[in-house]
């Protein structure tokens, strides 16, 4: 099975990533079920990357219904490091217009149904999730997205919404006056989940609407995202292009390490299922006496 060590997600409107040479699909079965779809590995500008389209092809997943779990876990098994998601999200501010991108370094967690950690079945663990985006991947990405001449806003606060309703006016008012900058359904449980596997994540945010809060603006339709996606998804891909080859190859970031101290649970109480389904994950800390 061919290793990569950059992984892509892609959101609604990018399915595939083109430019991609020595392509091979790779079918994965996690011990949380199924990834969203075969993972394609492929080389770009000569370096190996792994890309998943979030909700399979043609958008058969709703975001409250996503493998995360299996997505995350998927990537791991296959070396991956850093994860770049592209999503659609909704502003939540005048200044930040549609067709403009985002790159956020925030997250506020609106959602209520999702399962949103590896740390179940007996096994505690507590991961730091003050600054929930990859500080050193969002610099990249941010800088590609400069020089692709991009509309790009660096920083903001992405809050996520359970889905796949959008929000009320009223509720659209509430999320403005708690200062948050954007809006969309799927960073999250992705990114505390990749922090928990110790991979880098930043997101690449399209922005395709006003969301329902701007009274100037016609209230946001899943035709309008469709339709805006088309225009901005080219432009994703050119920043993935230029970005992909700036990253490190040595990975050595915080996100790298961010079980090293997060694991409560005394080795002697996992359960050999929880050590084997989690070992992809905690293998290099199980081999202490102790945790902590």
């Amino acid at each position: 099975m061919t290793k990569a060590k950059i992984g892509v997600i892609g959101g609604s409107g990018l399915y595939n990533m083109e430019g991609l040479n020595e392509i091979e699909e790779v079918n994965i079965t996690t011990p949380f079920g199924k990834p969203s779809d075969a993972i394609i590995t492929g080389e770009l500008e000569g370096i190996r990357v792994a890309f998943l389209p979030r909700h399979g092809k043609g958008h058969q997943i709703s975001p409250s219904n996503l493998p995360v779990k299996a997505n995350i876990y998927a990537l791991k098994s296959l070396g991956v490091e850093r994860i770049i998601s592209v999503s659609a999200v909704g502003s939540l501010k005048e200044k930040i217009q549609p067709m403009d991108l985002v790159i956020p370094d925030q997250l506020i967690d609106q959602t209520k149904d999702r399962d949103n950690t590896f740390f179940t079945s007996g096994i505690v663990g507590h991961i730091s999730f003050a600054e929930p985006f990859c500080p050193a991947l969002t610099q990249i990405l941010f800088e590609a997205a400069t020089k692709a001449g991009a509309k790009v806003h660096k920083g903001g606060n992405y809050l996520v919404i359970e889905g796949p309703q959008f929000s009320t006016k009223a509720e659209s008012q509430l999320y403005r006056s708690w200062g948050a900058d954007v809006i969309g359904m799927t960073a999250l449980p992705e990114a505390k989940l990749a922090r928990e596997a110790e991979i880098c994540y930043a997101t690449l945010a399209i922005v395709t609407d006003y969301d329902c809060w701007h009274p100037s603006y016609e209230t946001v339709s899943a035709e309008m995202i469709l339709t805006n996606l088309q225009k901005g998804v080219d432009v994703a891909q050119e920043i993935l292009r230029l970005a992909i080859p700036r990253i490190p190859q040595i990975h050595e970031c915080a996100c790298a390490t961010a079980l090293k101290d997060a694991i409560a649970t005394s080795q002697k109480y996992i359960s050999a299922e929880t050590k084997r389904d989690l070992r992809l994950l905690i293998g290099k800390y199980l081999d202490k006496a102790e945790f902590g």
